[in-house]
């Protein structure tokens, strides 16, 4: 059954933040050791403070273990900016934006022993001086003497059909100091595995049934991470960070089906992909004492070698000769970001000043053969593959935060950015713009649990360099042209979020946001007959969303609860075929998740539930409208013993409602404004359950 967007959502959202307030008020706070209290306030800036004890009865293991227990909060993860650009994880350690592009603070707070935080502050953005956030951010405080430790995890998992197991999924680190020196050496494996199958169904314009396939497919991701990560505390005031990681990675799929024809022309078609590369990242800042502030020197540089062959061959039971495609990439990737930031303080104000240099480039050498009747195949002229595409970035952002009272926060920062851009093996010349970026954010917290946060901000998006040149698609017999006149979007954003404490009942949160956006990134036509990723002139979004989190002691379940997400967001542009409004391609346009826990009182056990559905938009080609999704829904149980011989050790099972891989298709003969429908195409396949087994402790 198809999604259907629901239109009582908002009412929903609003129920989620409004009566529970309500209910919050007229029940004490729980008082049960094995409850997380409603956390204490700290100063007159309303900051709420969680230390590790206030999270004893999840038996954590690490920072993050923590984080993801404090009520209603929601971590958001770094936006894939350019460069490094304000800040955009609303999580900090030791008051400090962790300033890479390799995993951030999250990925820093896995590697930490609980035992090594002293407290967690959820506080106003508007109050720190970090461009960029808004609404609550956590500020994650480690414990002044640091304990050497380790930790690891372990996380096989196994479908019940087409997959094979991933028996190797999991990580190792251990933290250190001597003397002056911190340092934590870490190995994750971040494998994965994606498999379904079944049928596929294609029809004629007028819906008659002339093609069934049976499909199978496979992917295996092999991804294991190297790092180490050097802090020198000293000299003086001064601290500095080195990280170096090395990633070598592997993700073969493969993709089988047969197609039974009514006409008779029956057929079997593979494809197969090799992906053996590997990338790195190195890291690096100093802060030191300068005058009358504090300057840090910040150093990113990320290098990845992509090669990627993808090989595609149809028989024919016939006996015509086969048909086959082999089309080749090999990438090269790159980033380097200089950035500086000083900071002082000038009575109520705290400034800062960054200036950031950016560099990055995309070297693609592209290869396309066709497969010759002798069964070779043979390489075709393929110039649209080939190239190489860079970018040089300058941005410059002042930033001004003040108190306006007791209760009202404000930040200001304002700059822009100047870059170059360019094909540099194309005769095309360099292309040189000017773009003004900055924000607004006020910050209220009135008392009572509430807080309110409002954000006007002027951003720059980010594109793919891969869009600048052609990428086969041959799964869907689509070839995506280049297009080199490509340029990233920009957009006006507000956002408002209202928070609301609910004492022994947990926290809600509400967001409700607007960004109108030019150059929106969509499919558009290229050249006389192409198609690929372009920019439309405009486009808009509007959405809420609801997070929050109701725990069950005030009613008698001790140790449950809820933590739930609602959310929509409707979007318009502008078809470039038709002229008409519609939404943006492959957008998620409503979402729902609930994460059900209970700590049984007690008892080292614990069980919990987890469910997800998502719907997304259609995605809008030239020649075809497809939207592919999974679900309805996808839901999760799980046991867990937090205390077998010094381990935490979990028992899951997903998928137990048996969503399914979907996939709806109508494939034009020409462009779809134009021309009649050529086919349609219907996926309905069996992902089946999912079993996953966790061992993780400290050592």
């Amino acid at each position: 059954m198809a999604f259907r967007p629901f239109s009582s959502l908002a009412p929903m959202i609003g129920a989620a933040l409004i009566p529970a307030a309500a209910i919050a008020q007229a029940v004490p706070a729980a008082t049960d050791p094995a409850v997380v209290p409603p956390p204490a306030l700290s100063g007159g800036r309303a900051k709420r403070v969680y230390t590790p004890a206030d999270f004893t009865r999840f038996a954590p293991k690490t920072a993050y273990d923590l984080l993801v227990q404090v009520p209603g909060f929601v971590i958001r993860v770094p936006d894939q900016n350019r460069g490094l650009g304000q800040a955009s994880e609303n999580v900090l350690i030791n008051s400090q934006r962790i300033a890479n592009k390799s995993g951030g603070a999250v990925d820093e707070l896995q590697k930490i022993n609980a035992a090594n935080i002293a407290r967690i502050e959820i506080v106003e953005a508007a109050s720190l001086g970090i461009a960029g956030l808004s609404g609550q951010v956590a500020n994650v405080i480690l414990a002044t003497e640091i304990k050497s430790s380790g930790r690891f995890e372990w996380k096989p998992d196994f479908r019940a059909h087409y997959s094979e197991p991933n028996y190797f999924r999991g990580s190792i680190s251990y933290t250190g100091k001597s003397g002056w020196l911190d340092y934590t050496l870490a190995v994750k494996n971040n494998t994965g595995r994606g498999a379904f199958g079944g049928p596929i169904l294609l029809y004629d314009a007028s819906g008659k049934l002339f093609e069934t396939r049976e499909e199978i497919y496979h992917g295996e991701t092999e991804q294991v991470t190297f790092s180490t990560k050097f802090t020198i505390d000293g000299p003086g005031s001064s601290v500095g960070n080195l990280t170096l990681a090395y990633t070598p990675y592997w993700a073969p799929e493969a993709r089988w089906d047969s197609r039974i024809r009514t006409d008779g022309n029956d057929s079997a078609r593979r494809t197969g992909t090799k992906l053996d590369g590997w990338y790195y990242d190195l890291n690096a800042d100093y802060e030191f004492a300068l005058g009358p502030g504090r300057l840090k020197l910040i150093g990113v540089r990320h290098f990845d070698h992509e090669p990627i062959v993808t090989t595609q061959v149809t028989d024919f039971d016939s006996g015509n000769p086969a048909q086959g495609t082999l089309f080749g990439r090999n990438s090269r990737i790159s980033e380097t970001v200089l950035r500086g930031e000083y900071r002082w303080k000038t009575g109520a104000n705290d400034w800062q000043l960054s200036l950031e240099r950016a560099f990055n480039a995309l070297d693609q050498r592209g290869s396309l053969a066709r497969l010759a009747p002798g069964g070779a195949f043979e390489p075709q002229d393929f110039p649209e593959g080939t190239g190489k595409v860079q970018e040089l970035r300058y941005e410059g952002i002042a930033t001004l935060s003040r108190p306006l009272g007791p209760k009202l926060d404000l930040q200001i920062a304002g700059g822009g950015e100047i870059s170059t851009l360019e094909r540099v093996d194309g005769n095309l010349p360099a292309r040189n713009f000017f773009r003004p970026k900055g924000s607004i954010v006020l910050g209220w917290h009135p008392g009572g649990g509430w807080d309110a946060s409002l954000k006007l901000n002027r951003r720059v998006g980010q594109i793919s360099f891969y869009d600048f040149l052609a990428q086969p698609k041959l799964v869907d017999d689509r070839e995506n042209s280049g297009n080199p006149d490509l340029v990233p979007p920009q957009q006006w954003e507000v956002e408002v979020e209202v928070g609301k404490e609910l004492g022994g009942w947990g926290k809600t949160r509400l967001r409700v946001y607007r960004h109108w956006v030019e150059d929106i990134v969509d499919i558009i036509p290229i050249g006389t007959d192409g198609e690929g990723v372009g920019n439309l002139p405009h486009a808009t979004r509007f959405g809420m969303e609801s997070t929050g989190t109701l725990l069950f002691d005030p009613v008698g379940v001790k140790g449950a609860k809820l933590d739930m997400t609602l959310g929509f967001e409707r979007t318009s542009v502008k078809d470039p075929l038709t002229g008409e409004n519609r939404a943006l391609s492959g957008t998620r346009d409503h979402w729902v998740e609930f994460n059900l826990r209970h700590d049984i009182a007690g008892t080292p056990l614990a069980w919990g539930v987890d469910a997800t559905n998502e719907h997304y938009t259609a995605n809008f080609y030239l020649s075809e409208v497809y939207r592919s999704w999974e679900g309805p829904w996808f839901v999760n149980v799980y046991a867990e013993h937090k205390a077998l011989f010094g381990l935490t050790v979990r028992a899951q099972i997903g998928n137990i409602f048996n969503a399914r891989h979907r996939l709806d298709r109508t494939v034009y003969a020409g462009w779809r404004d134009r021309d009649p429908v050529a086919f349609i195409q219907r996926n309905n396949q069996l992902i089946g359950p999912i079993f996953q087994f966790t061992v993780r402790g400290n050592f």
